[in-house]
């Protein structure tokens, strides 16, 4: 089993940055993938990035990101974190983290995912 606890969501204007932090429970962490999707009111589920566990920790993003969010993890701290620079208004959703054992690449479907934290707001003003 692994906990998942999301944080460093809020409000930030168009142009700025925020960094979410995702903490993991289990002393197994370094062996999950991990990834982050988002949520919109009225929208579905959307992938966002995902990180391996092994072969280097490749990352992989949706189109929309690329070159703005960064994923990144510190297995020794148990947390992955989500850098998001450039924040758009169509940026605003709900984050959640997601974790499945084992390496998987792309893990880009949310069904792939065992384990998921319960959300953290990242609303981008215009």
């Amino acid at each position: 089993q692994v906990q998942l606890d999301e944080s460093g969501g809020g409000l930030v204007q168009a142009g700025g940055s925020l960094r979410l932090s995702c903490a993991a429970s289990g002393r197994t962490f370094s062996s999950y993938t991990m990834g982050w999707f988002r949520q919109a009111p009225g929208k579905e589920r959307e992938f966002v990035a995902t990180i391996t566990w092994s072969g280097g920790y490749r990352t992989y993003y949706v189109d929309s990101v690329k070159g703005r969010f960064t994923i990144s993890r510190d297995n020794a701290k148990n947390t992955v974190y989500l850098q998001m620079n450039s924040l758009k208004p169509e940026d605003t959703a709900v984050y959640y983290c997601a974790a499945v054992r084992g390496s998987y690449y792309p893990a880009s479907a949310s069904s792939e995912y065992d384990y998921w934290g319960q959300g953290t707001q990242v609303t981008v003003s215009s």
